[in-house]
């Protein structure tokens, strides 16, 4: 029986790995970190509501519990946010990942962390866990230091990179680009989407798959997950229309030149999945098939 911390377990991912998880209750005994009430609709496991951002707090707890793995889903993702209230953003992105990497190293856990598309600057796309990183935003600078924190340590770390998970929980207080484009478009209003930004969305469920998988079969490192085709946000949101069976004349291109964003964006990342491919025996498909599999689960 492995026992496993998941902090930010209210969030899209947090949730969605307590859901995959406590399918298998003989193999992991899960303990979900998080603020406030526990949202994720179910009480058959144990929830400690904390905030991880105090120090002692959070040592306190993980040294008590003596967790074999703890998955770090919490995270300031807002990228204007983030660039705005830098030190915010570096106390969650940054600072916690410092304590919990710490922490893992006294009682000899894995440490799962999520990164992101966001730590390269879109020059090329496609890119390979090994590309080198140059970030663009204060979010994606943040994701970098916590990453640069683990791969400098001596701790069993895996860091799962990723691109706009979307998908949908029990409590959500936050919105993803496929709950928002259909919202908009069944409610029959204009929105205007880039068209010069690609990215390759990542389904929340794809991303649990990988948590359990690095558990699994202990795998350390840097992996990518996300889907496996590279498309334009524009596509993206006519992608949902058509899945979801919405007029897509709602839907007007722009640049992301007439944004005036507070943080640039990198214009065209997506991944290279072929290590993900061989050491976690995980194979993404396209953004249509797992939209397909996400309307499912909608209905």
């Amino acid at each position: 029986m492995k026992k496993i911390v998941i902090t930010g377990s209210n969030g899209l991912l947090g949730q969605s790995l307590l859901n995959l998880l406590l399918e298998e209750k003989d193999k992991y005994e899960v303990i979900g970190f998080s603020k406030g009430e526990n949202r994720s609709g179910r009480n058959d496991f144990e929830y400690i509501s904390i905030d991880i951002t105090e120090e002692l707090i959070l040592k306190g707890k993980l040294r008590e519990i003596k967790p074999a793995v703890i998955i770090n889903t919490a995270a300031m993702t807002q990228v204007d946010d983030c660039e705005n209230n830098k030190e915010a953003c570096d106390l969650l992105n940054v600072t916690v990942v410092k304590w919990l990497t710490e922490v893992s190293s006294a009682i000899n856990s894995q440490l799962i962390h999520i990164s992101t598309d966001f730590i390269f600057d879109g020059e090329k796309g496609n890119y390979k866990e090994t590309d080198s990183p140059n970030p663009l935003s204060y979010y994606g600078l943040s994701k970098l230091k916590s990453e640069e924190i683990l791969t400098n340590s001596n701790i069993n770390y895996t860091i799962l990179r990723t691109i706009l998970v979307y998908g949908k929980v029990f409590d959500m207080n936050r919105n993803n680009i496929v709950l928002w484009v259909k919202k908009m478009l069944e409610q029959q209003k204009e929105i205007t989407i880039v068209n010069d930004q690609f990215r390759s969305p990542t389904y929340v469920e794809n991303l649990a798959m990988a948590c359990k998988l690095s558990i699994d079969k202990k795998a350390t490192g840097i992996y990518n997950i996300a889907s496996n085709d590279l498309l334009s946000v524009y596509e993206i949101a006519q992608q949902i229309a058509d899945s979801f069976k919405l007029d897509k004349s709602f839907i007007k291109p722009i640049s992301t030149s007439t944004l005036n964003q507070t943080a640039p964006r990198p214009a065209k990342t997506g991944f290279d999945l072929s290590k993900t491919n061989k050491d976690l025996g995980f194979y993404p498909k396209s953004f249509k098939e797992d939209l397909e599999r996400f309307k499912e689960k909608l209905t």
